[in-house]
């Protein structure tokens, strides 16, 4: 089935706090409603990363997180694409040099889509998730050549 002439498939979404203060977990909840309303294109969240074809992850890694946030990453099927919204999951934001933390997403797994901003705007989450299906949509040709 043909979503739009953007979009080959729907779109599956796992997401993850490693560690943020959830000000981005708050936007993501406020994309996914029906203002914005993601679904109508067949972008939504599932409850388990084995169905998933994205994985949105938010916060910088706390030590605690760190294997979890590879276990997830592990169990998602190829091609998969990972999303880091917010700045914190980027560069450490306001909690850089903590204690606590293991550092940004992208030294714990790679990261294919970032989403700047301290807490990004919904407008900002979706076009990151355009740039995820873009990814997604290069990566599936690569496995079929």
């Amino acid at each position: 089935m043909r979503l739009s002439p953007s979009f080959n498939r729907s779109l599956w979404v796992f997401h993850v706090n490693s560690g943020s203060c959830n000000g981005c977990d708050i936007e993501i909840v406020a994309t996914l409603c029906p203002r914005y309303d993601p679904e109508r294109f067949g972008i939504k969240l599932v409850g388990s990363p084995r169905h998933a074809d994205v994985l949105l992850v938010t916060g910088p890694v706390t030590r605690q997180m760190r294997d979890r946030v590879k276990r997830v990453y592990e169990q998602m099927a190829a091609p998969k694409v990972v999303m880091c919204v917010g700045a914190c999951g980027q560069s450490g934001g306001v909690f850089y040099e903590s204690y606590n933390l293991d550092g940004p997403i992208d030294q714990v797994i790679p990261v294919d889509v970032y989403v700047p901003g301290c807490a990004p705007r919904p407008e900002a989450i979706i076009y990151g998730v355009v740039q995820a299906i873009a990814k997604l949509e290069r990566l599936e040709k690569e496995v079929k050549s």
